[in-house]
C-alpha cells in the first residue's frame, strides 16, 4: 500500500477516509462511516472510533492492540432500512501479533453492522457476527 492509499481500499486517503479522520467532514452514508472506522482501527485513531460510536452502546474505554496488523477490508453490501437506520456487511482481515493464542495467524471478522442517524450524523450502534468469518 502506498502512503496515499486509504486503508479501507476506497481510493486515496485524502479523498476517502482522510476527509473524515483529518478533514472535519462527516460521513454521508453508513458505508462511508464503516470504512472510516476500519481506517481508524488501522491507523490507531481511537478518538474517531469513540466519537462515531453511538452513546447508547459506546464502551467506557477502548483499548486498541497496537500489534495488530490489518490486512484488508471487503464490503459485502450496504443499505438503508429507513432514513435513520442503515447497515453494512463487511469482512475485515488482520494478523494477530504478540504472545498469546492465535499470534501470527490471520483472522477474519465478518459482521453486519447497524448504524443510526442521530442529530444529522451517522453512528455505529452494534453488529451481528457471522460464524466462520
Amino acid at each position: 500500500m502506498s502512503p496515499v492509499d486509504c486503508p479501507c481500499g476506497g481510493g486515496t486517503f485524502a479523498r476517502c477516509c482522510g476527509r473524515f479522520l483529518d478533514g472535519g467532514e462527516q460521513p454521508a452514508t453508513p458505508e462511508q462511516l464503516m470504512r472510516s472506522r476500519y481506517s481508524a482501527y488501522v491507523l490507531g485513531r481511537a478518538g474517531w472510533l469513540t466519537e462515531t460510536w453511538h452513546a447508547s452502546t459506546r464502551p467506557a474505554s477502548l483499548d486498541l492492540d497496537e500489534g495488530t496488523r490489518w490486512l484488508g477490508l471487503t464490503v459485502k453490501g450496504a443499505g438503508l432500512t429507513s432514513p435513520e437506520w442503515g447497515w453494512v456487511e463487511f469482512i475485515a482481515r488482520w494478523r494477530a501479533a504478540g504472545p498469546g493464542q492465535g499470534a501470527g495467524r490471520a483472522h477474519r471478522l465478518h459482521e453486519r453492522s447497524r448504524f443510526v442517524k442521530d442529530g444529522g450524523r451517522w453512528f455505529y450502534v452494534d453488529g451481528d457476527l457471522f460464524e466462520n468469518g
